[in-house]
Formats: C-alpha cells, sequence, structure tokens
C-alpha cells in the first residue's frame, strides 16, 4: 500500500474536484462524492481495466448504484486516464457535455451503466457477474481463464432500502457469485436527516442471512480498506459486501455529517476554508498535484499492459477453440436461425409461437439466454435441453421481476450476449423502471409479456392488462410487439434482432388463428402493413393482436352490407411510426374514416383514428369469449362502431364463407 500522506494527498484530490465541478454547476450531490473518496483511492490500486480500451472484455466492472456521485466517477475517469478532459469535468451538469447530472452509458467513456434510480446499479452489479460465470463457463478452460475478472459496485443506505437490492442480493447470495464486492456508504444519512428515522434493521444480517460474507471497516482507515480489497483479492468464495462507516462530506472544514451537503453545493467559502485545512491552494480550482496524477495515471500503462497479457493468452494454441467460441458470441450470426413456420388457419396462442421462436433462436446463438419469473411454463419461455445457470441457458429469477429487469440490462451490457427476460404483461409494472432505462440506453434486452389482454379470463382484473401498451408505447426507444399470430410473431421477432434497442413482445394466452401462412416480410417488418384492402374503401380498421381476426371477419360482414373496409394490422406502433409520410397514407388511407380496435386503453390511437373501440374500465372475472363480448370486442361490435362512425344504419348482415 501507499504511504498514508500521499494517500490522502489522492483522497483530496478528488474530493475538491467533486466540490469545484459541483460548485461551479450550482448543483449536485458533493456529501457521499466526498465521503467515498478514500474507498475509491485504495480500489484504484486493485481495479483491473484499461482506460484506453473501455469494452476490454475482462475488465473489472465499477458500478455506482448512487448515480448521483457522478462527480467522483467522472473525476476518477479523468485521473485514470478515460477520455474525459479537465474541461469536460469544468462543464459538469451542462447541457451536451460528456459529464450530465447522473452518469449515462453511452456518453461518458468508462461508465458502465446508466444509474441514478436508487437500488437499479446493485442489480446490475449482480447482472455483470451472472453474465461473468456463464461466460467463464463457455469461455474458460482447465489451463487457462479467459474470463476471470471482478465486479465492484458502491452503494448506500438508500439503495439497500430499495426493494430491487434485496431481490438482487438474495439471488446473487442463492448462486454464490464469488466475483461480486459491494461496497456499502454507511454515512447513515439521506435527504431528510439521520436514516434511524426509517432504517434500523441489521444490514450485516440480512446479508449474511443471503449468503454474503460481510466485512465491516472504517471507510477512512486506508489500512482497514487496504486489508478488505486484499482479503478479497486473494481469496473470495461468495458474494461480499463491504459495510464502510464513512461520514458524508468528509474533508469538508464544517460541513461533516450534515445532511444538506447530500445534494446541495459547499459553497466558495466553505471549499477554501476546507482546501486551507487539507494543505491545499484556496485559490486553486481544479488542481492535481503532479505527484497524485503520477498514481492514478498509472492505470493507463497497467490497464494496456493487463489486456496484453490477455490477448497473449487468447492467442496461443490451445486455446484457438475458446478464441473461436469468443468470436461466435461477438459475432452472432442470424442466418443461421432456422425459423419455425406454422400452417395457415391453425389455431396457436402467441405464448405458443413464441416458444418455438426462442427455442430457434437459441439454437443458434451461443449468445442468447434469458429466463422468466417464475413462469416459464406459463410464459413458454423454456429453452429446452438447454440447461440452467450457471451451466446452462435458462436463467430462473424467482419472484423477483424488477431486479431480473435489471439484472438482464447489465447481462446486455456485458458485451457477448442477447438476454431476454419474460412475467405476465400486468406485471411489467413490477420492472418498469428497468425497461425505462434500457430504453434510455438503447440495449439489445428482450421483455417477453404474455397474458396480454382480458383474454387472460378467470383470473380477473388484478391480472388483465389495461393501461400497459398505452404506457410502454408512450416510451421512448422501446419497440412494442403485439402480433396477431404465429407468423406475424416470427417477423417481430426478425426486426427486433435487428434494432439496437430493447423489445417487447406482448403475447396472448389464448389461441389465435394463423391467418397466413407466409406475410410479406418487408410489409409487417414496417411496423403496420395493410392485411386486407378493398377498393373504393370508406373505412380503415385499425387493429393488433387478438383484435386483427374479428376486425377482418367485420370487415368481410361490413362489405356484404355495401360498406368497404380495409384492414391494418399494427404489430409494432413504434415501427410503423418511423415510416414516412407516403407509406403510413398507403397503410391508412386518409380519404377513409378511421377505427381503432383494441382490447386496452388505447388512447394512443386517437393520433391515427376517428373513433377507438378500446376498454373503458379494468376488466372483470370470467370466461375470455364471455369478456370479449361483454366489453365489445366482437364482429358484431366492430361492425356497430362503424356504422355508428359513418352515420350509417347497421345491417346485420350474415355472411356464412366470409373470405378474409
Amino acid at each position: 500500500m501507499e504511504d498514508k500522506q500521499i494517500l490522502s494527498q489522492m483522497a483530496n484530490t478528488l474530493r475538491f474536484l467533486s466540490a469545484d465541478m459541483i460548485q461551479r454547476a450550482n448543483s449536485g450531490h458533493p456529501g457521499a462524492a466526498m465521503g467515498l473518496a478514500d474507498i475509491a483511492t485504495v480500489l484504484s490500486f486493485y481495479l483491473k481495466h484499461n482506460p484506453k480500451n473501455p469494452k476490454w472484455i475482462n475488465r473489472d466492472r465499477l458500478v455506482f448504484s448512487g448515480g448521483h456521485v457522478s462527480a467522483l466517477i467522472y473525476s476518477l475517469l479523468h485521473v485514470w486516464g478515460y477520455d474525459l478532459s479537465l474541461e469536460d469535468l469544468k462543464k459538469f451538469r451542462q447541457f451536451g457535455s460528456k459529464t450530465p447530472g447522473h452518469p449515462e452509458f453511452g456518453e461518458v467513456p468508462g461508465v458502465e451503466v446508466t444509474t441514478g434510480p436508487l437500488g437499479q446499479g446493485v442489480a446490475n452489479a449482480v447482472g455483470f457477474s451472472m453474465a461473468s460465470k456463464y461466460a467463464a463457463k463457455l469461455l474458460n478452460s482447465e489451463t487457462a481463464s479467459i474470463i476471470d475478472h471482478k465486479v465492484y459496485c458502491f452503494c448506500g443506505d438508500g439503495d439497500l432500502e430499495e426493494g430491487i437490492s434485496y431481490e438482487a442480493a438474495s439471488l446473487a447470495g442463492h448462486h454464490g457469485l464469488d466475483n461480486l464486492v459491494l461496497i456499502y456508504d454507511s454515512n447513515e444519512i439521506t435527504i431528510e436527516g439521520d436514516t434511524q428515522i426509517a432504517l434500523s434493521e441489521n444490514i450485516k444480517q440480512r446479508f449474511e442471512a443471503q449468503g454474503w460474507k460481510v466485512y465491516k471497516i472504517d471507510g477512512h482507515d486506508y489500512g482497514e480498506i487496504d486489508f478488505a480489497f486484499s482479503e478479497i483479492n486473494a481469496s473470495q468464495s461468495k458474494p461480499v459486501l463491504i459495510i464502510a462507516k464513512t461520514i458524508i462530506a468528509k474533508g469538508s472544514a464544517t460541513m461533516e455529517g450534515q445532511a444538506h451537503t447530500h445534494g446541495a453545493p459547499l459553497g466558495e467559502e466553505e471549499i477554501k476554508k476546507s482546501k486551507i485545512k487539507a494543505g491545499f491552494d484556496p485559490d486553486e480550482h481544479f488542481f492535481i498535484p503532479d505527484e497524485v496524477m503520477i498514481r492514478f495515471r498509472c492505470a493507463v500503462e497497467k490497464g494496456e499492459l493487463y489486456e496484453r497479457e490477455w490477448k497473449k493468452l487468447l492467442s496461443e494454441a490451445p486455446l484457438k477453440e475458446q478464441n473461436e467460441a469468443l468470436n461466435i458470441l461477438q459475432n452472432p450470426d442470424y442466418s443461421k436461425i432456422s425459423w419455425p413456420t406454422f400452417d395457415e388457419g391453425g389455431m396457436v396462442a402467441t405464448r405458443d409461437s413464441n416458444h418455438k421462436i426462442l427455442n430457434a433462436i437459441s439454437r443458434a446463438l451461443a449468445g442468447f439466454i434469458g429466463g422468466s419469473a417464475d413462469l416459464s411454463p406459463s410464459n413458454k419461455t423454456h429453452l429446452e435441453n438447454m440447461g440452467n445457470f450457471p451451466n446452462g441457458k435458462n436463467f430462473h429469477f424467482g419472484i423477483r421481476e424488477h431486479s431480473m429487469g435489471a439484472i438482464c440490462n447489465a447481462i446486455s451490457l456485458y458485451g457477448l450476449f442477447m438476454p431476454f427476460c419474460a412475467t405476465f404483461f400486468v406485471f411489467s409494472d413490477y420492472l418498469k423502471p428497468a425497461v425505462r432505462l434500457a430504453a434510455l440506453m438503447r440495449l439489445k434486452t428482450f421483455f417477453v409479456w404474455t397474458h396480454d389482454s382480458i383474454g387472460v379470463g378467470e383470473d380477473g382484473p388484478t391480472h388483465q392488462p389495461v393501461e400497459h401498451l398505452s404506457q410502454f408505447r408512450a416510451l421512448p426507444n422501446l419497440y412494442v410487439f403485439r402480433p396477431a399470430d404465429a407468423t406475424e410473431n416470427v417477423i417481430c421477432w426478425k426486426k427486433a434482432l435487428e434494432l439496437d434497442a430493447p423489445s417487447a413482445f406482448v403475447l396472448s394466452r389464448q389461441k389465435l388463428k394463423t391467418l397466413k401462412a407466409k406475410i410479406d416480410f418487408g410489409d409487417a417488418s414496417r411496423g403496420g402493413y395493410l392485411i386486407k384492402k378493398r377498393k373504393n374503401a370508406v373505412v380503415t380498421i385499425i387493429a393488433t393482436g387478438s383484435e386483427v381476426m374479428p376486425s377482418l371477419q367485420a370487415g368481410c360482414h361490413l362489405e356484404a352490407s355495401g360498406i368497404n373496409a380495409n384492414i391494418v394490422s399494427v404489430p409494432c406502433m413504434e415501427l410503423f411510426e418511423e415510416q414516412d409520410e407516403e407509406y403510413k397514407k398507403e397503410v391508412i388511407d386518409t380519404d377513409t374514416k378511421v377505427l381503432a380496435v383494441e382490447a386496452a386503453s388505447a388512447i394512443e390511437w386517437y393520433k391515427y383514428a376517428d373513433k377507438v373501440l378500446g376498454m373503458k374500465s379494468f376488466g372483470a372475472s370470467g370466461d375470455a369469449n364471455e369478456l370479449f363480448k361483454h366489453y365489445g370486442f366482437t364482429v358484431k361490435n366492430i361492425q356497430k362502431s362503424v356504422c355508428n362512425l359513418l352515420n350509417l344504419p347497421y345491417k346485420d348482415e350474415s355472411v356464412t364463407n366470409c373470405k378474409i
């Protein structure tokens, strides 16, 4: 370990860089950044990473679950040698800068994952660790470890109060993730004051009960910090929690331990007094002593050496097989997928067709993995004959939807895998924050949500999603697919694999008629298409999912009564929105009246429709067919809705041989 005097100087440099950034921005969170500076300094000597190649696959991952500690993150990235200049630090929290208020993946070199909502980072760290364990299973040999890195995560009181951290920690302990290190900044301060107003449990016993090894240290004692990290690096057999007792705003002249420092600048005078107390020039801003920079910047030389040694190991003849396996994971070949086909007229629930699709993809792509929140028999997501994590592709997340989503986000970010996760559509509420972050980061994460509507039936309104389609369609960067049948489902998956963004598949429990064995890929893959076009049409009926078939039938009956209707299927509204206006007008004829039909709140369809036939209430418990009839999603009621829209009388024309 370095001399304590230089370690103190290094830590104080981080403190004052953080304080200066926040003061210049006149907003930010100095308390935790200053409190964690000592631990971050010592960790710098243990972290295995390459600032010149932030995507090196065998690097240690470092997650800051408390994303409000961004000033410390950016200070570290700068002194370590990442592509983040001192000028970038001076633009902290400014529009268009590389140093936003909370760390954003893709915007800041070296930031592993976007964090901010507390607790997400804990689950992300578990996801990184799980990804590394499966990667090691695929790539390591008896003589060489291609994947052998650690995952470190800083978290605070707020992170551990959030339920997602309980879920994630439980799963980590269950799997004995022996490369995961959670560093708990236990400063006992939250925005409202002392944590005792809301938190009094024994954190050590909680984690030990979940199968973790726990260390308790003084987070400002360099000897204790170094001892903990050296012990972990020498021998780790289970996930580790380091409870570091710290003082919020450590190093501040008069504000140490004050809740006010959590989310407000210290003030120029306080920073000056603090610098004087630490032996720094009070008039210097963003100052990094040479002896400090030299030590931090060693990360560049060490990191390049780490990676060179790793590449040399990988290039050696005995590891030819591992090298090929790594290349396959990094470059998936979609052309190898043998897509399932379905007979026209067959009755197949889209959750069932999805089961065949998931298995086809996973058989072809080594990196396609995933699982369900204890619902795989209902979600139909089990990957046949592919084993269970950590030795196989099936991940059993337990009933932990929120952490499941965040874990899969990290698995996606890991760089080798394309994960999916599944639950009932109504329970997507439980993982909405993780879906939002997947969209924000544009991750290739696939969310499978079955039991998509009142078609759930007897389980009743608690299990029947109504507002969910609307809320997820309102989320930028998320592609929501609700296929009308098995064939459309295949086309949706083909398109989803091409997208550099998350996708959600909203699938039926009940069986749906396969409309066509083959549908033009160029049409359905554009999000919306004319599934039935009629000459001199006066109305267009837009539908999705299970409502497409009754809409087609209604169009047939309307034609018999002299009303020509075009029928449009929109399996993905987001893709349709991206099409040019000419195509959209070709699909939805602006010279016709437009009715949208969807067994959901469906308010977003008013962008295109004159009238929406949707849900105006929660569902009810009962037979699915009875419910569809009660709420108006029948052939007859669609006809009546069209007639009402056109101000025409309804004629009950019976067509026995309806050609759709």
